[in-house]
């Protein structure tokens, strides 16, 4: 008999080596996982279910009067903004739990696999479109029943959400390199807010840009918040795919293009 040896390297350089179609199904394997602990803990997903609606209310009756004159004028403004806000603040959670999972030993366990590498991160990325999707869906629902009729139609509705899911999902790969690189979940979140906060608040989201001190007025007018708020606007209440939603498209591939492969790079040399 001949007697196999098998080297402590070899699993690894298997996993190395796995091909594209293991690596699309392991990704989608991993990003059930995450659909599996979403449900098991639905309090993760009090973000993107209570916050919709709680900002939506609070920004409604708080503001519609001064800025709009009224509830039912400020709505159109109001709706793309909250959705806006809402969604991409939510990609922050994507580089919050992937620190968590990695300071737990989690990915540390998905070693010991015969999957690809790669796929654990691929699977919290796809698992958190999910998250969007609700955070959307309860957006739009919550403006509905406040009396905002989107004069672009189911169509356009649909597309607009669709448009801000994708530069979310493109966005959490920024979060998901801090959840690599940052030695805390805390830290992630701090630095994540850290850069959110400016860029939803000094944006159109709320109020119009003519109403903002001049000073202010170049920075959201470049602000690209501001272009995907717009972009939403357009679509949903005149059924318009204009240069915004261009801009956000290719905002979302350069950011995809550059951090994507640092994220990766970042996440292979630890996994």
């Amino acid at each position: 008999m001949t007697a196999l040896t098998i080297t402590p390297g070899a699993s690894r350089t298997l996993k190395n080596h796995v091909g594209l179609a293991q690596t699309v199904r392991n990704s989608f394997s991993m990003a059930g996982r995450g659909l599996i602990k979403m449900r098991r803990t639905p309090e993760q997903l009090i973000d993107v279910t209570v916050q919709p609606i709680i900002f939506t209310l609070m920004f409604t009756y708080i503001f519609g009067g001064a800025i709009a004159g009224s509830v039912a004028d400020y709505l159109p403004l109001l709706i793309p903004g909250i959705l806006v806000q809402t969604v991409v603040t939510t990609s922050v959670v994507t580089g919050v739990q992937l620190r968590e999972d990695m300071d737990k030993g989690v990915f540390d366990r998905f070693k010991s696999l015969p999957i690809a590498r790669i796929a654990p991160l691929a699977g919290a990325l796809l698992a958190d479109t999910v998250r969007y999707a609700i955070a959307t869906t309860l957006t739009f629902a919550m403006g509905f029943v406040l009396g905002y009729r989107p004069e672009g139609g189911l169509g356009a509705v649909v597309l607009a959400g669709l448009l801000v899911i994708v530069c979310s999902w493109a966005i959490s790969w920024i979060f998901a390199f801090f959840g690599v690189i940052a030695r805390s979940a805390a830290s992630v979140q701090g630095i994540s807010f850290l850069v959110l906060f400016p860029l939803t608040f000094l944006s159109n989201a709320f109020v119009p840009v003519d109403t903002l001190p001049a000073f202010l007025q170049w920075f959201v007018n470049v602000n690209p918040v501001s272009h995907l708020v717009t972009a939403v606007r357009d679509l949903a209440n005149t059924a318009t795919f204009g240069g915004d939603a261009w801009i956000s498209l290719l905002g979302a591939a350069v950011i995809v293009a550059v951090f994507a492969p640092l994220t990766v790079r970042a996440y292979m040399k630890k996994a």
